[in-house]
This record gives C-alpha cells, structure tokens and sequence, in this order.
C-alpha cells in the first residue's frame, strides 16, 4: 500500500490552482484517479499480461547490449536511497528512478519491445516505473495491473492527440515524449493521488518531455535511452506533485507552450478523452516478431511470403522496390550505408534485403558480423524505396507496406501486407510469444532461470507482493559475454 509519506498529495484546495471544467489533462487525470476503482477490461488485461512478459524478455536481453550496460552502471554508481533492485545486478538496490532509467533503456535496447498505432513503446517507459516503484510501495498484482493499464493507455492516447504522423515528421521520438506522460500516470495510480495532483503530475511529466530523431543520422544510442529517461522523468513528476510541487494542469491544451501545439500544427486534442474508459487504446498493442522497427515489418512479412509463394531465393532477384508511407519513408527509407546495429534495424532497404537471404529478420540478422557481410550489403544496394500513395494514405492505422520484386528470369512479383504478424489483427500464437522470452530471456540469464522467471511473470497480477517479484527480477545475474557478443 501507499505509504504516508509518499503518497499523500500535499497539495490542499487552498494552495492547489482551480482546475475549470475539464480538458484534455484533467481527462486523463480523472481517468487515471479512479481507475484502480473502475477496473481493467479482461481483453486488456489479456494483452497486458503478454506486454509485461515480453518486455521482461527484451529487458534482459537488452541488458548485454552495450548501450543498456552503460546505464546500467551509471544507475549502479549514482545510487542513491535503495529503494528498487537493478534488474538482473544480483540484488543491487538504488532509487527508483535509477532503476525505472536503467530497465526502460534495457527494453527498448534491441527494438524488440511492443510498440502501437500511436507510435510509441509504451512497454519501455511504463513497466519500469510500475515494478520499481511497485516494490517501494509493496503493492499488489490488482493494483499493478491499474497502474500499467493506466500508464499504457495515458501514453497512447496523448500521442495520438499529439498527432502522430505531424509530429514524427517535426523530428519528436514520441516513445520519449509521450512517455514521461505513461510513467508519471503509473506512478499517481500507485501513489494514491487524486485527480487535481494526479493533473500536476502530469504537467510535471510534460514539462521534461524530450526525445529526437537524430539518432538516425549515425546510428546513435540515444534511441535507446529514450524510455529509461521516460520512465526516470516520470518518477521524478509523481515525487514533486505528491509533495505539493505545482505542475501545469493545462499542459496539453495550453495555447502557449503547451505539448500538443509544440509536437506539431495538426493536433487532435479531443483524442485524449474519446471514449475513454469505454474503448481501451492499450488494446491494440502489438508485438514484434522481427527485431527491426515496427514501420516495416509488414514489407518484412511481404517478402518472406512472396519467396514461399513464388518458390525463388535472393540468388533469383533483379532488383525490389518497397512502396511505403512518406512517414515511413522518412524514418527508415533513408539510402543505407553499413554503420551500427541501430541503423539495420532501421532500414528498411537493410531490413528487406536480410530477409530475402536469411527468410527472417532476428537478432542473427543484427549482429556487427552480419551487417557487415557483403551478401547483405550488395543486395541492400538494389533495394528502392518509394512513397505509395495508398499507403500513405493509410497509416498509421495500418502499418502496411508493399513489396515488388523484377526476378532475374523476367517474372514480376507483388505483395501488399496490411496487418503484420504482431498486429492485433494478427496475434503472434502464445507459444511463439513464450518461444520469444526464453530465447531473449534464456540468452541473458540461462534457460532454468528464464523458464522459473516465466512462471512468476505469468501470475503477476494476482499476486500479493510486487515486491516479491521485483526483487526475484533483480537477484538474477546476466551470463557472461565476450566483447563480440555485444551486438551494438
């Protein structure tokens, strides 16, 4: 439960600012106050349950990668109160939002982690915050579940009122921006706060939110650190507000300088509070099968199929062409030139071209050794790239993607995918979800303990100490690497 010195909001109606009648933050705020109260659909929870598995998996894989390790012993040497158990440290314990910095950039460190509609991962910056401040607070599977439900759908629905398409197009990595918004929801759930301070959270959130898409000039790790710092902002929102520290109640909808008119010119505010309540947006997240960027997994699905249709192999291609949205273009149409991890996994010129030869596109096909081979490289050349006017007309509600490939025996073959594996349209099958953990989890921290980690995850939302589980998540230790197994 909440403790009293954490969780009271200090903020009195004699000190707090009036709230009028409610936009799109209060929306939120209420929403979040009271969810605990209202409940999580089954179907939520159903893809909840999934989401917190797969993010532990992609967690500790995350955590041998080079960039993940690097937070990691920064959050080890900064400290601080030891509140919350590192993940994977053996049973080292720091503040929380060292903690919430550390796992949500071990999530999001190998692009393996869900994503949404909205253009988030929401994964990355909220589980964080719910599991470390979770075993602060010892709180209880009930309400873990609340708390993950509200950050989850907080985050989706202020990015899409942010616009998701004009904002990726401004340069916003929204996973960062909208992220301090998903985390500092979390923690108000578990801290007990009321709507008013539940609002100042988040304004508190909004005023920290960061996040570039420069990352894809060079490769950068920055992409990674984006949900840890998330997460670790939303921690510090929830801290400041329950202590009385006023935050901008109108964050979303203030006309100057508020969040939704500095990530772009076509805002949608009234999406913050559609339905809400009603239709649960944390509903339609979805689930990698390929470690590459969601945008183009539908192109990665197409052509996979389109070589078991045709029966030809990436000896017969001439030449491909992708057509694509201009969102996408954008963000992974760029000419490929072999630099980092991070820069194959988003390509799609690379990422097609790897799935032609290896009819995947796994963590095999991201490795320093297999991006630089010249197979890849030389087919990636032949790969274009083009705006489709249909797909761009349809995304991002659907991730689409269409492939056409001029084989060397004069034969054309096409494929349009609307709904790529992963998609709530097309659910990865549970084993192949529980195939994923272990094999990311298992690589991290040996097989036995990935499948006991499994068994603990699977029942986390009715247990009856988070904390339990925290500290479980923390006691294990990663195996160790040689310097050539670091994938970054």
């Amino acid at each position: 439960m909440p403790s009293a010195a954490t969780a009271q909001p200090l903020a009195t109606p004699e000190t707090a600012p009036a709230v009028e009648a409610a936009g799109p933050t209060m929306q939120l705020a209420e929403f979040v106050a009271g969810v605990r109260g209202a409940g999580v659909p089954d179907a939520v929870r159903a893809v909840l349950q999934d989401a917190v598995v797969d993010a532990v998996g992609c967690g500790l894989f995350g955590l041998t990668q080079p960039a993940c390790s690097i937070v990691q012993a920064y959050a080890l040497e900064q400290g601080g109160p030891p509140e919350a158990t590192l993940w994977a440290s053996g049973g080292a314990k720091v503040s929380v939002g060292h903690v919430a910095l550390a796992a949500g950039t071990a999530i999001h460190g190998f692009d393996f982690d869900d994503h949404h509609r909205s253009k988030i991962h929401a994964g990355a910056a909220v589980l964080p915050v719910v599991l470390a401040l979770g075993e602060r607070e010892d709180i209880d599977g009930p309400t873990f579940l609340a708390a993950l439900a509200a950050g989850y759908e907080t985050m989706a629905r202020v990015s899409l009122s942010a616009n998701p398409n004009a904002a990726r197009m401004r340069g916003w990595h929204l996973t960062g921006t909208t992220g301090t918004f998903g985390a500092a929801a979390a923690a108000s759930v578990i801290l007990g706060f009321d709507a008013s301070t539940t609002a100042s959270a988040l304004g508190l959130a909004g005023t920290q939110s960061a996040g570039l898409w420069a990352f894809n000039s060079d490769g950068a790790m920055s992409k990674r650190l984006h949900p840890g710092r998330a997460a670790e902002s939303g921690v510090l929102a929830a801290a400041l507000a329950g202590r009385g520290f006023q935050g901008p109640r109108f964050i979303l909808e203030a006309e100057d300088g508020g969040f939704l008119a500095a990530m772009s010119d076509a805002s949608r505010p009234g999406e913050a509070g559609r339905a809400l309540g009603r239709e649960w947006r944390a509903e339609g997240v979805c689930f990698k099968p390929y470690a590459c960027c969601g945008s183009n997994h539908a192109s990665v699905d197409a052509t996979i199929e389109l070589m078991a249709e045709h029966d030809f192999s990436a000896a017969d291609v001439a030449r491909v062409k992708v057509g694509i949205s201009r969102v996408v273009e954008r963000q992974t149409g760029f000419p490929y030139k072999q630099s980092t991890v991070l820069n194959a996994q988003m390509s799609i010129r690379y990422n097609v071209a790897v799935a032609l030869l290896d009819g995947t596109a796994l963590v095999e096909q991201f490795t320093p050794q297999r991006i630089a081979a010249a197979d890849v490289n030389e087919l990636t050349s032949r790969v274009d790239v083009e705006v489709d006017a249909d797909m761009d007309a349809v995304y991002p509600e659907r991730y689409a993607g269409i492939v056409t490939i001029t084989l060397k025996d004069g034969r054309e073959v096409r494929k349009r995918v609307d709904f790529s594996r992963g998609m709530p349209e097309n659910r990865i099958p549970p084993e192949a979800m529980r195939q994923k953990f272990l094999s990311l989890a298992g690589g991290a921290v040996g097989s036995d303990a990935a499948t006991e980690l499994l068994e603990r995850l699977s029942g986390i939302f009715d247990c009856d100490s988070i904390a339990a589980q925290s500290r479980a998540l923390g006691a294990l230790r990663l195996l160790e690497r040689r310097p050539d197994q670091m994938l970054d």
